[in-house]
């Protein structure tokens, strides 16, 4: 399978996912790489376009990323958007500075001439100004600015603030906005990298799952040969999917190991192995390990969830390790890790979010040869379609995201078996109390998380001095970007009552109203 591709370069922007995402919403294959790539290996991947990113450093200060100035003489089209406008200003002999005033926010752009960067929204009479230019509604996030464009370049937008909002060299397809297309508050940022994508880059936008998974099982069938294949399976989307991508690849050849590590959700273990084992449909060797108690021991007294997420993950490598041991030469591991868990736990220079148990390769101790990860260049809505195209029913596709470090990081604070009781039975009837309420397909994720903090409740005549659960729902499109949901008042309530009286341990219960960003969706 040819697809036209589009590479988005790195400097450490917030978006640097969206921005891949929003490319492949136009039907065209996307990748992220630090923007440290040598140039060799971008005419390697012949990309049809670049772009590059926001960051938050100036481009001024000397240790600041920046541009390999033979990225312009590719003769491939550049769209940099905010401090990649910088760093093209930069590299080409333009002039940044520090702005007179940040420009955060929502913010006026008035659009100065026809651009093909702007066709799409350059005709739209209600945005017209008076003085006869296109007023458009951006998403700024700047501290400096751009002063002088470089030589060969005209400016095509500005603000009160800011007298380079973007600027353009059509000559050599080079194009630079200060404010950000990829974000929903851009009235017509879609349009604007659709425009660069299709039309300046000359994408087809053909790029469909099927013609994915069918090039996945393919890739899978020459890379593993008659070797055998070792799968983490939680019983997550990710790692489910995956496991049946391996199944319809190499079939008996794939064994797919099932760490029951005290950390699932209620009756979890016993519905995966209804899925997966000997009497599932799938064409696969399946072993479950009952792990709860090493997995306890291994987290006693741990509150730092960086520290858990990787002592969960070093533990889950020695399972599978040991695991293979008893099966015999076992050559491949295989993981569900996809790709917001490969950008979350940070490119060259860019900040790690949060690092994931499945993401960063083998210790160099580990008995397998190489890890197979067939979804790791897929974001989460791509996994599911990925799920269909493979013949899954849909209520497991649909299936509620799980990470994989499990409840260890729904809990706030040390884990405990308590703890994770508690946690079970809050969340079993928040997720059916949503059901029942007819919420659960129109709600991305919800779930309930502990936290550390004990307060004195009223039960009957008695004082008591017990745990409070947070409750979170949010609502988003590609799980990069996400925003609270607003359960009904009655659900909540009800949900509340239900917790208090039913689960052991709980005095309080919370609502967490906050998106993503600032927060991750997870607690930890």
């Amino acid at each position: 399978m040819k697809n036209d591709m589009i590479i988005v370069l790195d400097f450490g922007g917030q978006y640097n996912q969206l921005i891949a995402r929003r490319v492949r919403e136009c039907g065209v294959y996307c990748e992220v790489y630090p923007y440290s790539l040598p140039i060799e290996d971008i005419k390697r991947k012949n990309p049809r376009g670049i772009i590059l990113t926001g960051g938050p450093n100036s481009i001024y200060d000397e240790k600041s990323p920046k541009c390999d100035r033979e990225l312009f003489s590719l003769n491939i089209p550049v769209l940099g958007l905010c401090y990649g406008a910088q760093a093209i200003t930069h590299c080409l002999g333009g002039k940044v500075e520090s702005a007179p005033a940040s420009e955060y926010g929502k913010t006026e752009v008035e659009l100065l001439k026809d651009s093909a960067l702007f066709k799409d929204i350059a005709g739209e009479e209600s945005l017209k100004a008076e003085s006869g230019y296109v007023k458009n509604i951006c998403w700024m996030s700047h501290t400096d600015y751009i002063v002088e464009a470089p030589e060969g370049f005209e400016v095509i937008a500005k603000t009160p603030i800011c007298p380079v909002a973007a600027m353009q060299c059509e000559e050599k397809n080079i194009y630079a906005i200060q404010f950000h297309p990829e974000v929903m508050h851009t009235r017509d940022g879609e349009k604007m990298l659709r425009t660069f994508v299709l039309d300046i880059c000359k994408c087809e936008g053909t790029w469909q799952m099927d013609a994915f998974v069918e090039e996945k099982i393919t890739q899978i069938k020459e890379t593993v040969g008659d070797g055998k294949v070792l799968c983490a399976l939680s019983g997550g989307v990710d790692s489910s999917v995956c496991a049946v991508m391996l199944s319809k690849a190499v079939g008996k050849q794939l064994t797919c190991v099932f760490v029951d590590h005290g950390l699932l959700r209620k009756n979890e273990a016993e519905e995966v192995e209804g899925v997966f084992g000997a009497n599932g449909p799938y064409d696969l060797n399946f072993i479950k390990i009952d792990a709860q108690q090493r997995f306890y021991d291994k987290l006693a007294g741990v509150t730092e969830p960086e520290q858990k997420r990787k002592i969960i993950g070093e533990e889950f490598i020695r399972v599978f390790e040991e695991e293979a041991k008893k099966i015999g030469a076992v050559d491949f591991l295989a993981q569900g890790t996809i790709y917001p868990d490969i950008i979350e736990s940070g490119l060259e220079d860019s900040a790690v979010i949060k690092s994931h148990h499945n993401v960063g390769g083998l210790p160099d101790y580990v008995d397998f040869k190489e890890i197979i990860e067939p979804l790791r260049m897929l974001f989460k809505d791509e996994v599911r379609k990925a799920g269909l195209e493979l013949g899954i029913p849909e209520h497991l596709v649909y299936r509620q995201p799980f990470p994989g470090p499990g409840l260890g990081i729904r809990i706030v604070g040390d884990v405990t078996a308590e703890k994770v009781k508690i946690v079970q039975e809050a969340d079993a009837i928040y997720r059916e109390e949503v059901a029942l309420a007819g919420l659960d397909k129109s709600i991305s994720q919800y779930f309930a998380a502990l936290t550390n903090m004990r307060s004195v409740g009223v039960m009957g005549d008695f004082r008591t001095y017990d745990y409070a659960v947070v409750l979170r729902a949010i609502t988003t499109t590609d799980f990069m970007t996400a925003e609270a949901s607003q359960l009904p008042w009655e659900l909540l309530s009800k949900v509340t009552t239900r917790i208090v009286n039913e689960v052991n341990g709980v005095s309080r219960v919370m609502y967490d109203c906050t998106g993503k960003p600032p927060a991750t969706i997870e607690m930890e």
